[in-house]
């Protein structure tokens, strides 16, 4: 597609609420994703259902609700990556509401824990690589989760709280707080975990969005949420910091970097699509972590534009305030695309099928996911099996969203979406 057909495209788009919305990938009754976001159909109608479809496991939802008032200590859990922590970012919110004297700590990865610093109510973090998150086991890595018991022991926690996505078992860390002595314990689970959790929890679809996952275990032992939206705080230092990194006047930060490759747009198209925003006079700065020092530069090298150029790594708050600082960021689905949204800033992304649109899309901010319904989504995988059908989108697409969404005016009081569209 030639880049101003793109850009007529995103014009003829349906303008709802501020948001334009791809007609042919939304549902005609509701407006609202339709085939790319669909879970799995009924398996049979009611009336052939058997009798106890409806009900759960005679273990689960009985705890009741839980008076976070009298809490003194309560421990978040999500050792996740970055997004993971950004979309739960509301849960921690509705915590420190409903417990505004309790210390509240998160248990992160160390990835993961690098988001603590710009979340607001937060008293402090622990950072882990506990076994229930890696896919193979290190020798001595036993040592290090006695290490993390007897911590957990010390800290003399109240309330657990363990955050997960569907696919994840909260019972080793749940177990961990029971031996831990942490009296209050409430999961999300499918499965029978026996006496790990004091309040078990039957989780919502497994296509629900991760903000919305997160507040429904809170909502089931009566807490409250205090909005939807995603937030950070930035440090002032890292205001300060990032700065002295981009150049006068509007620009766009494009992160290519993602936890796996499944989700990696390519490196080529990135730079080709960061050559056309620059054209079209919005420069491009190109960032991600010392890791992705390699990636960056293959960026700036296929853009080859004056305009184009890298960001020295930084710390993730000074990242974030130059997300917080740009008119529009280009990424993957991925840890870019939540801090984006954090920080209320639109952002056009590369959207992998490694899962729905609606588990993790922005929610804040006008946002373009680009990418290909394939029948392999969600795949949930790491390393694509097949061709990537699903990032079958052209540099120029990418750049004309990219560019239309820089000259959208912003509101953070309104949801802006902008949902995938096909080449």
């Amino acid at each position: 597609m030639r880049l101003d057909r793109a850009v007529m495209a995103l014009i003829g788009g349906a303008l709802i609420g501020g948001a334009l919305i791809d007609r042919a990938l939304t549902d005609p009754g509701t407006g609202r994703p339709g085939p790319l976001d669909a879970g799995p159909p009924d398996p049979a109608p009611a009336a052939v259902r058997p009798r106890t479809a409806g009900l759960g496991h005679p273990g689960a939802d009985r705890g009741g609700p839980v008076d976070l008032g009298a809490a003194r200590r309560i421990l978040a859990v999500r050792a996740d990556n970055i997004g993971d922590v950004v979309t739960m970012t509301p849960a921690l919110r509705a915590i420190r509401a409903a417990a505004p004297h309790a210390r509240l700590d998160l248990l992160a990865s160390p990835v993961g824990a690098a988001v603590a610093p710009m979340i607001d109510g937060l008293s402090g973090v622990l950072a882990v690589s506990p076994s229930w998150q890696q896919l193979s086991c290190a020798p001595g890595a036993t040592s290090g989760e006695r290490a993390l018991l007897d911590r957990l022991t010390a800290e003399r926690y109240d309330v657990q709280f363990v955050f997960t996505s569907f696919s994840q078992s909260p019972w080793p860390v749940a177990h961990l707080g029971l031996l831990a002595g942490i009296g209050t314990r409430v999961v999300h689970s499918r499965e029978f975990g026996g006496a790990a959790a004091t309040h078990w929890v039957t989780p919502p679809p497994d296509t629900t969005h991760q903000v919305d996952r997160a507040l429904h275990l809170l909502a089931a032992v009566g807490v409250p949420d205090r909005g939807r939206a995603p937030s950070l705080q930035v440090p002032p230092d890292a205001e300060d910091a990032a700065a002295q990194l981009h150049p006068p006047g509007a620009f766009a930060v494009l992160a290519p970097g993602a936890s796996c490759a499944a989700r990696r747009y390519p490196a080529e198209r990135f730079g080709a699509a960061a050559a056309q925003v620059a054209q079209a006079g919005l420069p491009v700065l190109v960032a991600g972590p010392a890791g992705e020092a390699a990636l960056v530069a293959r960026v700036v090298e296929a853009a080859a534009h004056p305009e184009v150029t890298p960001v020295p790594p930084a710390p993730l708050p000074v990242f974030t305030a130059l997300l917080r600082r740009a008119a529009v960021a280009i990424t993957n689905n991925s840890g870019g695309m939540h801090l984006a949204d954090a920080v209320r800033t639109p952002v056009a992304v590369t959207y992998a099928g490694t899962e729905l649109p609606g588990d993790l899309r922005p929610r804040s901010v006008p946002a373009a996911l680009l990418g290909r319904a394939v029948a392999c989504s969600p795949c949930r995988q790491l390393q694509c099996p097949f061709d990537h059908e699903c990032l079958d989108v052209t540099a120029s697409d990418l750049a004309a969203t990219a560019v239309a969404l820089a000259a959208a005016p912003a509101s953070p009081e309104e949801d802006r979406w902008i949902v995938p569209s096909t080449p």
